[in-house]
């Protein structure tokens, strides 16, 4: 199976989170959407039921012999799983049995999301209140714990979901941070060290083996994505949002599709905008259309080369602004696949 082969039938998703509280709802609304065939559905996450539902916490819930409650300052490590981990648990249950309900029968890619490890260690407190990120050790362990509730999350969707193609997401906002140095510790008067950048890279390649042959993808709505770094640590695919591109970060682009990378392009608002922002599916990728150029890229690989996305997670948004920013993904990627010049 080839790199590209890992994504066939993916031309547009949503990024993970979905406004509201009603799962049978988020669950209908991202498979309705993609009923065309050529969009990826996937499992929605409702962060407006509160804490437990929100990323950090739902992953949380995944991790195997750690766990986590709610403080004034965010989740912490638990000695036992409390109140908050056990809502956690019960939420994502609610959220894969709706999802279930409106896939019986498919057959097609499937996504799941999962904070990342170096984004969960800058969040995730130790008992004293500092972040894990600030222990090696801690890192480590959380990572493998991380994998290892990984393991078991894809075996309950692919026994729920029997046709489905799984693809794992892990979400990295804080990528940037981590790297540079800029996470701040609980005081907020200095930063944790940065991390060296061949401990993320192998960090990534031992999660990301959860999902075994199967397609693999990093999300971040930072800056200055580390796309090679992410590549080499096995990566299928990296998620973006586009409107952040710099001129300097180009010819890891087009070094990223040479090399078969799928690049999940966030060129959709996530949140409703005060302008008509869906009125046109073609112009919302011709800034697309011009890097190809400008890279000298073949027009005709765009549609495969590429997926649509919102910008971010469209739990910011209304909800009836979430069903029309995806179903202007699916359109934006079609106007790539008839029009690519």
């Amino acid at each position: 199976m080839t790199e590209k082969s890992k994504f066939s039938g993916c031309r547009a998703t949503g990024i993970g989170s979905m406004p509201g509280g009603d799962a049978r709802e988020a669950a209908k609304t991202v498979t309705g959407s993609f009923a065309d065939g050529e969009g990826l559905p996937y499992l929605p996450e409702l962060p407006a039921r509160g804490p437990g539902a929100d990323m950090i916490g739902r992953t949380i819930g995944l991790l195997v012999d750690m766990y986590g409650h709610v403080e004034p300052s965010g989740w912490r490590i638990s000695d036992r799983p409390g109140r908050d981990t056990r809502r956690a648990r019960s939420w994502l249950g609610e959220d894969l049995d709706a999802l279930e309900e409106f896939t019986q029968g498919y057959e097609g890619p499937l996504k799941v999301q999962a904070v990342g490890p170096w984004t969960l260690a800058a969040a995730l407190e130790r008992r004293g209140g500092e972040a894990v990120l600030g222990d090696p050790g801690a890192c480590r362990d959380l990572a493998a714990s991380l994998a290892e509730g990984l393991l078991g999350h894809l075996a309950e969707v692919r026994r729920r979901m029997p046709g489905a193609r799984v693809i794992l997401q892990l979400d990295e906002p804080s990528l940037t941070g981590v790297l540079r140095g800029h996470i701040r510790t609980a005081s907020g008067y200095r930063t944790y060290r940065a991390v060296d950048r061949q401990v993320v890279e192998g960090t990534f390649r031992d999660v990301l083996a959860a999902n075994g042959e199967d397609a693999t993808l990093v999300h971040t709505c930072a800056p200055d994505v580390p796309f090679a770094l992410l590549r080499r640590a096995g990566a299928d695919g990296i998620s973006f949002d586009f409107s952040l591109l710099t001129e300097r970060e180009e010819e890891a682009i087009g070094e990223a599709v040479e090399g078969g990378t799928q690049l999940f392009l966030g060129v959709v608002p996530g949140t409703d905008p005060a302008s008509d922002a869906l009125s046109d599916p073609g112009g919302s990728v011709m800034g697309v259309r011009t890097l190809w150029r400008r890279l000298g890229l073949n027009p005709g690989t765009l549609a495969e080369s590429l997926v649509i996305t919102p910008s971010c997670g469209l739990a910011g948004a209304s909800p009836a602004y979430a069903r029309a920013a995806l179903a202007h993904c699916a359109r934006a990627a079609r106007s790539l696949a008839d029009n690519p010049e």
